[in-house]
């Protein structure tokens, strides 16, 4: 029930997104081609990976009791993936067939909960609206003045607990793991809330969520190195992009200048 109930709001939050993304931006910026689409996302993908690179490393070493536990979980879950024949029994035909529907089954559950996991930024936005709502309403002299960065840091420090906090409601283990829980997956939180910041796209933001949840799923139980090989191929991406659009800038910084001399010359 839980876990229909959990779909359904975030198939919906589809909806509310597209709402919403349109107050990241500003009138006056102007739309981005695909290829400036497409190297912000490999950024924002990089951003995350080393970034939450640096938190795998420093929880493993601070939170060891939240780093075993982790280790154990993963290690279950992957072995329940496996089909297994018990000792002296062939496999038949139909088990073989039955154990790769299950396979496919299993593999496409999990890269659907993880593409729907991408849309909690949609409620990560929507919290940050609604803490910016009550700051604007406590403090409207300083609102009134211009000065919301403090707001803004606030919301997004607060949005990040709950990021943290909500992934670990389904938990019944002890504090000492939890609490590691909380500060590992609310630093991811804070990561996903400067990517958000950074870029002014909530679809890029829900993207990388999706994608590197998808990745880390295949890394952990089906293919490993997904994550670092995808991460490599968006590094990859990025550096011919980024060549391919400064050779282009610099094309028409000299068709501009091209232009002034005959404009000059006339």
């Amino acid at each position: 029930m839980a876990s229909s109930l959990y779909d359904g709001v975030m198939v919906g939050s589809f909806f509310i997104g597209w709402k919403l993304y349109r107050r990241l931006g500003s009138p006056a910026d102007s739309p981005k081609r695909p290829r400036q689409m497409m190297m912000q996302f490999t950024g924002a993908f990089l951003v995350f990976f080393f970034g939450s690179t640096v938190i795998n490393i420093y929880s493993t070493n601070t939170f060891q009791a939240f780093s075993n536990d982790y280790d154990q979980y993963v290690q279950d879950f992957a072995e329940t993936q496996s089909y297994e024949v018990e000792e002296g029994e062939e496999k038949a035909p139909t088990d073989t067939v039955w154990s790769f529907f299950d396979k496919v089954d299993t593999v496409g559950t999990d890269l659907y909960a993880d593409t729907l996991a991408g849309l909690e930024e949609v409620w990560r936005l929507s919290y940050m609206i609604l803490i910016l709502i009550v700051f604007k309403k406590l403090f409207p002299k300083r609102w009134n003045s211009g000065r919301r960065d403090l707001f803004l840091m606030l919301s997004l420090f607060l949005t990040s607990i709950l990021f943290g906090v909500d992934h670990t409601l389904d938990t019944e283990q002890p504090w000492s793991i939890r609490i590691g829980a909380i500060v590992t997956f609310a630093n991811m939180g804070l990561l996903f809330g400067l990517i958000l910041l950074w870029t002014r796209n909530l679809w890029v933001t829900v993207l990388v969520h999706s994608l590197y949840d998808i990745t880390a799923t295949l890394s952990w139980y089906y293919i490993d190195y997904a994550v670092e090989f995808f991460a490599l191929g968006c590094l990859a991406l990025h550096i011919i992009l980024f060549t391919i659009e400064k050779i282009q800038q610099r094309r028409l910084k000299k068709e501009i200048g091209t232009d002034e001399l005959l404009e000059i010359s006339n």
